[in-house]
């Protein structure tokens, strides 16, 4: 090692300047990308003993040390020292420490530039398990929220204004469903994301590493990458993943949006588990969704990780640029966020109590069964521009009565239009409106059970799409 600290230094006539150096350094917290790191390095010890660089000997010695060079990581007996770089450089540090001129042959045929791109890949494809187990568990959550009010009549919103009945567990359904495209999202990237730049050196491929199709096999990779400098120099699958992540917030946002509009007193739709909420320092009666407001900002944070990294890869010329070490600070957070954000909403939304009573009496306010009887007399044959008008003035009837639809008589409906006849008022019925809407993907309780049942299914079918530890 030229200077201590650096895997770099034999051609350069002074030592690096302090104020490089400290812009040049690693941040602590890739610390957590060192079993990763190590994981390569096996791999990669054994292409070496493979083309003869490394006799058995010397493998099953370099073996050992990064054995136990990763449990004293683990435990913390060997820690990152302020003087290394990063931690490719604190780990052949501390190698050459314990196997003296042996650990510095490790580096032969390879590079940090294929050493960084493997290390976050093999990282996220890990965190990519975990990030779907926990989307699982707040889809589950979900999901039996939404068995337990699949007929429970509720208002269906538009422009968050009294749209028509839906059943209560349709609209949690609809939560569910965009949540379940993330969990697709993530099978979908972990397989775009399974082949190893491991072997591909600084760009040009390695003249000693000949076989990096079994070094990716060994990492759990389907195979390695086809292009040398696309492997080093390409980040799009840390830019996708940060997609799917800022995905799945904001989606899990506009469920929490709503988590805080029917917790307020104004709607009093649902109660939070006192568990999974929080108080005032100076308001002793209140009762807050934080973890809703929480998850709702963090979001924000995610989506500005996602344009971090785009805003780095926009206009880098080929191959490796230290730009690209924005892709680990941008990932970390993102995978941060959801290991805190997924498992409190899952919590919440398991425990939160529906206030059903109240729910089923806002069913029908704002005159949401008004489009009943546009229905009604389209089915008789009126044109619906007609029909609509004819419903629109039975709006304006009963707001004139101060009263709902289902207030106005037979008599006062057949006032308004003589093909009103006696037969509309059961459409009147919260009930029976969403009876009717038993198309598929309507709000119907049968067909709501009906979607559960298909969710659960897809959901199985995603889950087999992922192991259940990395490989």
């Amino acid at each position: 090692m030229a200077e201590r600290g650096t895997l770099w230094g034999g051609r350069f006539r002074k030592a690096p300047d302090a104020r490089l150096m400290r812009l040049s350094r690693s941040d602590p917290a890739h610390v957590r990308l060192v079993p990763y790191d190590i994981a390569g390095s096996r791999a990669h010890a054994r292409e070496l003993q493979r083309s003869g660089i490394l006799t058995a000997d010397d493998l099953a010695k370099i073996l050992d040390g990064l054995d136990a060079l990763e449990r004293d990581v683990a435990s913390g007996v060997a820690q990152f020292a302020a003087g290394d770089e990063d931690i490719h450089t604190f780990l052949e540090r501390e190698l050459t420490l314990r196997l003296g001129a042996l650990g510095g042959k490790l580096r032969a045929g390879r590079s940090r530039n294929d050493q960084a791109a493997n290390d976050l890949k093999l990282y996220l494809r890990e965190q990519a398990i975990a990030v779907a187990a926990d989307l699982r568990a707040l889809e589950d959550a979900l999901i039996a929220q939404a068995e337990a009010h699949a007929a429970l009549p509720a208002p269906g919103f538009t422009h968050l204004q009294p749209a028509q009945p839906v059943t209560f567990g349709h609209h949690l359904l609809a939560h569910a469903q965009a949540l379940a495209r993330d969990l697709s999202r993530i099978a979908d990237w972990r397989e775009r994301a399974s082949l190893s730049p491991l072997g591909s050196a600084a760009l040009a491929g390695s003249s000693l590493a000949r076989r990096p199709d079994l070094s990716a096999l060994e990492l759990g990779y389907a195979g390695p990458c086809e292009n040398s400098i696309d492997a080093v120099g390409a980040r799009d699958h840390v830019a996708e993943f940060l997609f799917v992540a800022a995905m799945i917030a904001v989606d899990v946002s506009r469920l929490a949006e709503e988590i805080t509009i029917w917790s307020s007193r104004q709607f009093s739709w649902i109660d939070l588990d006192d568990a999974f909420s929080t108080g005032s320092s100076i308001m002793p009666q209140k009762k807050n969704p934080d973890i809703a407001e929480l998850s709702r900002g963090r979001a924000a944070r995610l989506i500005g990780d996602l344009t971090a990294m785009l805003g780095a890869l926009k206009g880098l010329p080929l191959a490796y640029n230290r730009d690209l070490a924005e892709d680990k600070r941008a990932a970390f957070d993102a995978v941060d966020v959801l290991d805190q954000v997924l498992p409190a909403m899952a919590g919440l939304i398991a425990t939160m109590r529906v206030r059903t009573g109240r729910v089923e009496r806002d069913a029908a306010e704002g005159f949401t069964l008004a489009t009943e009887i546009a229905d009604f007399l389209a089915r008789k044959g009126v044109p619906f521009s007609e029909a609509h008008e004819i419903a629109g003035a039975a709006v304006r009837l009963a707001e004139d009565r101060q009263t709902s639809l289902a207030g106005l008589s037979a008599s006062d409906l057949r006032g308004l239009d003589m093909r009103l006849t006696e037969d509309v008022m059961p459409m009147l019925d919260v009930a029976n409106a969403l009876a009717s809407r038993d198309a598929p993907g309507g709000t119907s309780p049968t067909r709501v059970r009906e979607q559960i049942q298909r969710l659960r299914a897809a959901l199985d079918r995603l889950a087999n799409r992922l192991p259940a530890t990395a490989a």
